[in-house]
């Protein structure tokens, strides 16, 4: 297979960085966003030219616009875009701050629509291309404590879905990466926590207890390399794809639930549609 050019945000640690190298170690040209990009010097040396280190806030939409712009000039062309970039925010829904709510949105759903915009002209010129948005199993289920963080890869879902069905014309696909619980930074020192109130104390201590039940052993992301080459790789790729051990059990439970209630109350919804003429 020919060399591929990629544009990956958030490359500095975790996923990001893993499919960075993976991408260059099988001779594919990388443009890694970081917001300190000394955090790349290792792999600009391990891969020379191979590598265009960029340093990028995703929430600064001139910016994306520009690193994007620079990287097609460097490279000549961009095939497959990763929104990578993100974090965690914890906190119960009547915790959340303003500012809690609005960068979390800002960096988790506006990073990845202005990279993506910016990179739709140039995929759509050449006749083709692949992005990645990286979602989560939080993107398809909830659970307390990190309700922002929900909302923010919902959205990213639903308009990811929605994209995909309006460039398939011009040849570019779209596939959303729905992770379980790995051995990256989000949880920890990149994570923000909304001040704590009180009166939710008993609930966090019974929904950390129940996350870490359900996370059990965090996959490693070394081992998500190969299933994101194979991804990039297929002929038809998917819209969605979970990766770890367990997220396909929680999405089982959670739609069967879904379907269980909607079919219970579909007599009242129908109700609620008024006479049919």
């Amino acid at each position: 297979m020919a060399a591929r050019t990629w544009f990956i945000t958030g490359a500095s640690r975790g996923f990001g960085r893993e499919w960075a190298i993976a991408a260059m170690e099988r001779g594919d040209s990388v443009a890694a966003t970081a917001r300190d990009t000394s955090s790349l010097d290792d792999l600009a040396e391990r891969f020379g030219d191979k590598l265009l280190g960029l340093k990028l806030d995703v929430t600064d939409r001139a910016g994306a616009f520009d690193a994007v712009r620079r990287a097609h000039e460097r490279f000549g062309r961009l095939d497959i875009i990763v929104n990578n970039a993100g974090y965690g925010q914890f906190g119960m829904v009547e915790e959340l701050s303003e500012a809690d709510a609005r960068e979390q949105i800002e960096t988790n759903l506006f990073g990845a629509l202005w990279v993506t915009q910016a990179a739709l002209p140039f995929l759509r010129e050449q006749g083709g291309g692949h992005i990645l948005q990286v979602s989560s199993i939080g993107g398809i289920s909830a659970f307390p404590n990190i309700g922002m963080y929900h909302a923010s890869k919902w959205a990213l879902e639903g308009i990811s879905q929605s994209l995909a069905q309006e460039v398939a014309g011009f040849g570019i696909k779209i596939t959303m990466i729905e992770p379980a619980g790995y051995s990256t930074d989000w949880g920890g020192s990149s994570a923000r926590h909304a001040t704590a109130l009180p009166a939710y104390d008993e609930f966090r201590e019974q929904a950390a207890k129940a996350r870490a039940a359900r996370v059990g052993t965090p996959g490693d992301p070394v081992a998500t390399r190969d299933a994101v080459m194979a991804i990039v790789d297929a002929e038809n790729p998917p819209l969605r794809v979970f990766f770890g051990d367990g997220p396909l059990a929680i999405a089982t439970a959670d739609y069967e639930s879904r379907l269980a209630t909607w079919r219970e109350w579909e007599p009242v919804s129908i109700a609620a549609h008024g006479r049919k003429d």
